[in-house]
Parts: structure tokens; sequence; C-alpha cells
């Protein structure tokens, strides 16, 4: 690994991460920047949108997000949408590996699987990923597998998701 590897590797060298730290720093304690940041995520990625996520937590390795369980989300039985899970899912994997790869490297979802552990239950939907541990950025491509829980408002993880997101340096 060179120096520059190295360097691309800083926490705060990801752009997507710079922009949530800065917003972070808005008024009421960051909830308004928050909001905005979840609103361009969903600008760049418009179907994500349908979910209406809201990023709660974010830095290298992980994310949360939020969305509101609501009736437009439901199947036919009247619980959340295995669709609108999966959609939950990819939302945490996307913006938790665009903070975490650095701008030397580039990203794209390769393949997910799910599966579906349980209904959920009334409240607010949740979506977290965690990465064991933060990979090496060197000058081979490789896949990153992101682990995903979406979890119910009693804290069951009714869904559970591994996105396979394949990494490659950016073309010098």
């Amino acid at each position: 690994m060179n120096a520059d590897t190295t360097a691309a590797q800083n926490t705060d060298s990801a752009p997507t991460f710079k922009l949530w730290k800065k917003m972070q720093e808005m008024p009421l304690g960051g909830r308004v920047g928050s909001w905005l940041f979840s609103q361009a995520i969903s600008f760049k990625a418009p179907y994500f949108r349908t979910v209406r996520p809201q990023i709660r937590e974010l830095r290298r390795g992980l994310c949360r997000v939020t969305a509101p369980n609501r009736r437009g989300m439901h199947n036919h039985i009247g619980t959340y949408h295995a669709i609108a899970s999966c959609n939950m899912a990819e939302v945490a994997a996307g913006v938790m590996t665009e903070a975490t790869v650095p701008p030397t490297h580039r990203w794209i979802p390769a393949g997910m699987t799910v599966e579906y552990n349980a209904k959920a239950s009334k409240g607010e939907i949740t979506a977290v990923t965690r990465l064991e541990a933060i990979p090496e950025f060197g000058d081979e491509k490789f896949d990153l597998v992101v682990p995903v829980d979406v979890i119910d408002a009693e804290g069951t993880a009714f869904v559970t998701a591994r996105i396979t997101m394949y990494i490659s340096p950016k073309k010098r």
C-alpha cells in the first residue's frame, strides 16, 4: 500500500461522509442537517424516496436509517412489504458504502440475498448496517459483503440482507 492509498483511507476523505459531518453541525442538534442529507440521498437515488428514509447515524462502516411504517408500504396482509424492506436495506448499505469507500475507488451493488424472518410489528422501521472491519482499499478489485438488519419497533430483525458491493479503484 502506498502513501496515497493510506491517505485515501482517512475517515474524513469520503465526500459523502464529509457532507454528513458538516450537516450535523446545523441547528437543532443536527436534525435539520440529517433531514437535508436524507433528502439529498433521495434526490440522487429517487426510488429510495418511496420509503421516506431518514439517515440517523453515519460513520465509516456503519449506517442507521429509519422510515415510517405507513400504509403505503404495506402488503396485502397489512405488514411492511418485503420489497420496501429490501429498499431500506439498500439505502443503509449504499449510504454506508458511499461514506466508507475513499474517493480513489468506486462501488456498485452486485447482488443481494434476503431472508424474511418475521412480520414487522407496527411502528418505525430501522435498517442498520455495520461492518466488522473496514477493508483496505488497494489496487485490487474486491467484493464487500455488507450485512443489513431491518428491524421493527419491537427490536425484531424481521429481514436480514447481505448486499455484495463490487469495489474497484477508479481509473487514473
